[in-house]
């Protein structure tokens, strides 16, 4: 059995063999993760995929460099998160400064809980809610925390991986994942505490 990583350094290996189509499987492979995460951080559609784009055209360009020690999808991503925030930069865009939460009155996600079970009109509209809420706190978020916490919760990644992807200690990865949580959960306090809610 060749894990994931196997199978993308072997096409790695065959790109820098001088296999240009090895390179397309690997596009056609990460197009579509990199531009969900690119998507996060650079919010017009267009743009994010130019970034992507530009993001593969280096990626290209530098494989001759790639010793497979980390994961070739850290190192894309790493690629792509760099690519975005010149990109930020470049038109002028500065990434929102960093939101205090109340540390103590921050609550964790599992309030969810309680709106998942039940279908009634109120819970769907609800849980609507708190998916634009917690959309529109993520989009607030400083570049670094949004960064951190997409490739957690929608990237699936593990600290060991984000911490790669951002040139960062695994420490600075779990404050950044904490200190987002705690500012979207701070935001989702006032929907979650709805009426009808016995847990007083």
């Amino acid at each position: 059995m060749t894990t994931e990583r196997e199978c993308d350094q072997l096409l790695v290996e065959r790109v820098q063999a001088g296999e240009r189509q090895a390179f397309d499987l690997l596009v056609s492979k990460y197009q579509r993760r990199l531009m969900r995460l690119v998507s996060r951080l650079v919010h017009d559609p267009a743009e994010a995929e130019d970034v992507v784009q530009e993001t593969f055209i280096k990626a290209y360009r530098a494989l001759r460099h790639f010793r497979g020690d980390s994961a070739f999808y850290t190192w894309l991503y790493r690629i792509g998160i760099n690519t975005a925030k010149n990109f930020l930069v470049t038109q002028g865009r500065r990434a929102p400064t960093s939101t205090e939460a109340d540390a103590e009155r921050a609550e964790a996600f599992d309030d969810a809980e309680s709106l998942r079970d039940i279908n009634t009109p109120e819970s769907v509209l609800a849980s609507k809610q708190i998916a634009y809420t917690v959309n529109a706190a993520m989009e607030a978020l400083p570049l670094e925390l949004r960064t951190a916490i997409v490739l957690r919760e929608i990237e699936g990644l593990s600290y060991e991986e984000i911490s790669e992807v951002m040139s960062c200690p695994i420490g600075t990865v779990r404050s950044r994942i904490f200190r987002a949580r705690e500012v979207i959960a701070e935001k989702l306090r006032p929907l979650l505490d709805y009426p009808g809610d016995t847990r007083r």
